[in-house]
């Protein structure tokens, strides 16, 4: 008996070896401890299931938003604007606009001159702001916030166009003080056109605070690196192999991904695959196993930690993919899990992973799962690989009784330039979209590409009706019997004014209220901006004029400029001595071609 039991130990610790092997891959890391050698900067306290990935050695340095500022001139507004601003404001403004070119004959600009540019009424000095996402790239595209200036008397920014800003992170300043830039800023403003209640109870319109969509481009890459929390040449090393391993150079990318500077520091450079989402590759950086070679171990590894803790969901999810492809065995036993945590991250890991075969089950969640899963569900198929049997299962859903399934739906078609979803290109302002629906809905886009969308089939004005706005510059009206509508616009006192006979189809009407008529594009239009658009087909449903639900895009960008100054503000993380400012206390600080042609659509809509 003893002989037995001797001989069945060895056999015992195989099992148990094979049984854990995963979790002493996942574990090693955890066991190792400065030597005499290595120098311990600060300690990481991280989840079980984060143990052996880069995030479990070292910090990210540059992995939070940016929020950049700068002064600027709006020009084009109809007398609404002001000569009036701080003395300093002015110099800067004078100064700008002679370096870009305003004054002098060569660049186009010679017959103003800035003094007479600021001295105009059409003209407004305002603050420019914006949020440059982690790690983002040079060309990289943003929206940003426009106010005008304290000390000016502008009334309404309606209908500008916003001249090259330089925007600038830390405090608004004039003068050598300021930062260097980092982003610039340009393009027509939007004024929000919906009427919100005051301190009194009316209802008004914030005519000094618009939106450029997409105005801001990033000038200068934000420097992305990683910061050891063990000074270890060794161990920077493995850091530096396995980031390269996983994501190895692309074409056009001017360095590795990773390089070690010292055995304190990791520069990272963003592949162009990842330009448009550098806040997803830096979550993917910190999720990545130190062991790539382990990554079936891993996978598995990672499975069982969330089918104990579904709470680690989330977590698993980008652990998943920064494993890539050979973890999508592991995952595709999940795709029909019985609970919804554990389903939706491997759905989720899988569908990044380009995994066809969660095509299915994601088409399932879509139409089956929580609200929350739903729209995540949608999100995710909207970026997979070309296959027809999406675009079939989604279509169905664009009549879903939920608004935002709608929408969702609306935007994964979009993205993913099914024919079914039309896109017609007005004067280059704004897209149009029509989408067959049910449901007739009008939605608006405050972010991202300027976008006005039709769900329904064809959408009309009623008739008889009658509609006077902004004191008397647009008029639209029609009797019972009438199968157009009668517009009267006039575009500013002392112009003369049109009228037009026009289709009372919404779509038709929204062409002709964007287009501006011109000898190549002699189409009737009257020429108005995306936010005056906007404004009058809303004032038309506002009246019950127009047989369908509204909904406008929530307003993310004040949100994103405030939670950013915040993460700003209260942010503690190890630095590098390169990245301390020296300061002297005692230093004082400065102060459609209308409706006629359609068109692949460019960018999703957020919401």
């Amino acid at each position: 008996m003893a002989s037995s039991h001797l001989l069945s130990l060895p056999l015992a610790a195989m099992l148990f070896t094979a049984i854990t092997g995963c979790d002493m891959v996942e574990r090693a890391d955890r066991k190792e401890s400065a030597t005499t050698l290595e120098r311990r900067n600060f300690e990481i306290d991280i989840q079980p299931i984060m143990r052996g990935t880069i995030a479990s050695e070292a910090v990210f340095v540059g992995d939070a938003p940016t929020v950049v500022r700068g002064y600027g001139l709006v020009v084009g507004l109809r007398g609404t604007g002001s000569r009036d601003m701080p003395a300093p404001v002015r110099s800067w403004m004078i100064q700008e606009m002679a370096r870009r070119g305003v004054g002098n004959a060569a660049t186009g600009f010679g017959d103003v001159t800035p003094e007479a540019m600021l001295n105009s009424e059409d003209t407004a000095v305002v603050i420019v702001e914006g949020v440059i996402p982690p790690g983002g790239v040079e060309d990289q595209h943003f929206d940003v916030r426009v106010y005008s200036a304290p000390g000016t008397s502008t009334t309404s920014l309606e209908g500008g166009r916003l001249y090259t800003a330089d925007l600038r992170p830390g405090a608004l300043q004039t003068g050598s003080r300021q930062a260097s830039a980092l982003a610039s800023a340009k393009g027509p403003i939007f004024i929000n056109p919906f009427a919100t209640p005051d301190g009194s109870g009316r209802d008004i319109v914030d005519r000094l605070t618009g939106r450029i969509l997409d105005g801001g481009t990033i000038t200068e890459s934000m420097p992305l690196k990683l910061r050891m929390a063990v000074t270890s040449h060794s161990r920077a090393a493995r850091i530096q192999n396995a980031i390269n391993s996983r994501y190895p150079r692309e074409p056009g990318q001017p360095d590795e991904t990773a390089r070690g500077r010292s055995g304190d520091e990791i520069q990272i450079v963003v592949p162009p695959s990842f330009h448009e989402n550098t806040d997803e590759f830096v979550e993917l950086i910190k999720h990545t196993a130190l062991r790539p070679e382990a990554a079936e171990s891993i996978a598995l590894a990672i499975k069982r930690s969330v089918l104990a803790n579904p709470g680690y969901a989330k977590v698993a999810r980008w652990r998943w993919q920064s494993v890539g492809p050979k973890a999508i065995p592991v995952l595709q036993d999940l795709y029909d899990y019985p609970e919804e945590g554990p389903r939706l991250a491997a759905l989720t890991a899988g569908a990044m992973l380009d995994d066809a075969a969660c095509t299915a089950d994601l088409i399932d969640l879509a139409e089956n799962g929580s609200p929350t899963a739903q729209l995540a569900a949608i999100a995710l198929l909207s970026d997979m690989g070309a296959n027809p049997a999406i675009e079939v299962g989604l279509r169905p859903l664009l009549d879903h009784e939920d608004v935002n399934v709608r929408l969702a739906i609306f935007e994964a078609l979009e993205r993913r330039r099914d024919p079914i979803v039309l896109a017609y290109d007005i004067d280059e302002k704004f897209t149009l979209n029509l989408v067959p629906s049910e449901s007739p809905m009008i939605y608006v886009a405050q972010t991202g590409e300027p976008r006005i969308v039709l769900f329904g089939k064809i959408l009309e004005v009623e008739r008889p009706m009658f509609l006077e706005a902004w004191t008397d510059r647009l008029l639209i009206k029609a009797d019972a019997g009438n199968e157009e509508l009668e517009i009267f616009f006039r575009e500013a006192d002392g112009i003369p004014p049109q009228t037009d006979m026009v289709s009372p189809e919404v779509a038709e009407l929204i062409a002709y209220m964007g287009h501006q008529s011109t000898i190549e594009a002699p189409a009737p239009g009257i020429g108005l901006s995306y936010g005056e658009t906007i404004g009058a087909i809303h004032q038309l449903w506002r009246a019950g004029f127009i047989p369908a639900d509204f909904k406008a895009e929530q307003d993310r960008v004040l949100s994103a400029i405030l939670m950013a100054r915040e993460t700003e503000e209260e942010e503690e993380r190890p630095e590098f001595e390169s990245d301390l400012i020296e300061i002297d206390e005692d230093e004082e600080p400065d102060g459609l071609e209308a409706v006629d042609r359609a068109r692949p659509g460019r960018h999703t809509v957020p919401r």
